[in-house]
Formats: structure tokens, C-alpha cells, sequence
């Protein structure tokens, strides 16, 4: 397939250029950082907020698959109004762009974030969180990805064009390089976060290999007779990144969590990525206890 990925020169667009390249598909990488091409990629330094350059690389590429990455990828790296902007105009732009293009699927990028977790006052209607979950953004970004996600809906309900238009939800995303002890987007290291349960505890533990969120997000694109237009999937490990189950961890940080966690025993996540598995058959295949390279003992 050709297959067109908008930010594929982020953290978790590196893998997923990397997945479908070695997937022999014939792949498009766009972003406003250049990047070296790589065997069977082309690399595009596009500028996709311009209707006019985002026009001409659809035009060019003519993608069967769009794989949506592109935007502010942090909460708070920019003011909140920037980050709305940004992250909801791309949303709509790409996405309208595929289907009006002829694409097949297109899946965006969205996160776990829409829950609204983070702050000691957090109470959940259940644990472990899945896609039924209402949300409640706290914070900018997270109120973009759940527009972006309505962007997918919307567009399923309007576009007639045959493209099944899908959103990801990563949990935080671990590259490769970075279990080797490079750091992560907190400029922390993966086993700094675990010897540090407070570093890990705003974002409930969660994390996903880049890989594995890479395979989900190929998935998506190569059978989007699989979904339904305007699903969500979770991209989260099925064990939290910590050393204590998070039956006694999340009550420590999140005193409002104590009763929805008291079923997080053992190793268990606080998150569900079982929709995936159901309808697509994608289980995440990496933990942190086999790809960390430093030792970290269970027994702190």
C-alpha cells in the first residue's frame, strides 16, 4: 500500500515509518523536521496546517493509508490556545484530506489523556479505563484529542467515500533506545521512573513500546475492514510500568482511586487495550520487565 505518515519523524512516528516500511509498503513520512530518507521512505518537509502544501503532498503521494501523528505532542509544551489550534486544524485537515483523496483508512493519533487524570482529586467510574469510559479533559491538549476523535466520528458520518477513518490512543510511549537507558520525554529514564513511583504516577503507570503501538496503528491501515469507521482503541501495555501493584500505589497518589483500584492486583494495568484485541487481534508484546536493559529488582 502507499501509505502517508504525517509527524513520522517523532518518537512514535520513527517506529511506525519503520513497521510499514518493513511491511513492504511504499511509504511517505511528512513533517516540518526534515529527515534523512531511509530505504523505502520518502521523506517530505511539509509545512500540513498550509491547505495549499497539504493539497499538493495528498495530491502527490496519492496514499491508500494515512497514518495521523502529526501535532503538539505533550500536554503544555505550548499555550493552551496554540495546542488547540494546532492539534484540532491538523486533525481536520488530514483527515478530510484522506477521505477526500481516496484513501482507504486513516487513523489518528489520540491519548488517555481525555480522561482527565493527573491531579489528587481524580476519581474514575472504573478501573481499568477502557474506550467506554466517558471523558473529562483537564487540560488543552487533552480537549484536542478528544476533538480529534469527534473529527473521526464526524467525518465517518459525512464522508461517503468508502475510508474508515479510526483514532489510537498510545499510552506513553517508550522507544526503543530509550529501554537502553536514553530518555524519555520527561527527560527521566524508564528505570528512573520506576525506582521513582511519583514520576509515573500522573500518568497512572501506563506506557506502550513504540513497536507495539507501531503494529496496532499498521493494522489499522492495512485492514480497516476489521474496524468500524470512528472506533477509538487503547495502545496500552496490559501491565503498569511500576514495582508495587497499583492496588496500593494509585490510593497514594489519587486518594479518590482507592475503591476503582482495589482490583489492580499483581501486575495489572490500569488500563484495558482488551477492544483491540477483540476486534482486531492486536495484543501489545513488549513489557518493561523483558526490554529494560538495567536491572530493576520487584523487591525495590
Amino acid at each position: 500500500m502507499r501509505i502517508l505518515v504525517t509527524g513520522g519523524s517523532g518518537r512514535l512516528g520513527r517506529s511506525v515509518v519503520a513497521a510499514l516500511a518493513a511491511r513492504s509498503h511504499d511509504v511517505s513520512s511528512a513533517d516540518l523536521a526534515h529527515a534523512a530518507s531511509e530505504d523505502g521512505v520518502r521523506s517530505h518537509t511539509v509545512d500540513l496546517l498550509d491547505e495549499t502544501a497539504r493539497d499538493d503532498l495528498f495530491a502527490q503521494v496519492r496514499p491508500e493509508g494515512v497514518v495521523h501523528l502529526a501535532g503538539v505532542a505533550v500536554p503544555f509544551a505550548r499555550p493552551d490556545t496554540e495546542i488547540l489550534d494546532i492539534n484540532t486544524r491538523l486533525a481536520w485537515g488530514v483527515l478530510s484530506a484522506a477521505a477526500r483523496h481516496g484513501a482507504r483508512a486513516a487513523v489518528a493519533a489520540s491519548s488517555p489523556t481525555v480522561f482527565g487524570y493527573g491531579t489528587p482529586a481524580w476519581r474514575p467510574r472504573y478501573l481499568p479505563l477502557d474506550e467506554s469510559h466517558p471523558p473529562a479533559p483537564r487540560h488543552s491538549y487533552g480537549l484536542s484529542k478528544v476533538i480529534i476523535e469527534e473529527t473521526a466520528r464526524t467525518l465517518a458520518r459525512a464522508e461517503a467515500s468508502g475510508c474508515t477513518l479510526a483514532c489510537v490512543r498510545p499510552g506513553y510511549v517508550i522507544a526503543p533506545e530509550e529501554w537502553a537507558g536514553a530518555t524519555t520525554q520527561q527527560g527521566h529514564t524508564v528505570a528512573e521512573r520506576l525506582r521513582d513511583p511519583e514520576l509515573s504516577a500522573v500518568a497512572l503507570f501506563n506506557y506502550i513500546d513504540a513497536r507495539d503501538a507501531a503494529e496496532l496503528f499498521a493494522l489499522l491501515v492495512e485492514r480497516p475492514e476489521l474496524a468500524r469507521s470512528g472506533d477509538v482503541y487503547h495502545a496500552i501495555a496490559e501491565d503498569a510500568l511500576a514495582l508495587e501493584p497499583l492496588a496500593e500505589l494509585l490510593p497514594r497518589f489519587h486518594p479518590g482511586t482507592a475503591e476503582a483500584a482495589a482490583g489492580l492486583t499483581g501486575r495489572r494495568a490500569a488500563f484495558s487495550s482488551a477492544l483491540a484485541a477483540e476486534r482486531l487481534g492486536w495484543r501489545p508484546q513488549r513489557t518493561w520487565r523483558d526490554e529494560l536493559v538495567e536491572a530493576v529488582s520487584d523487591d525495590g
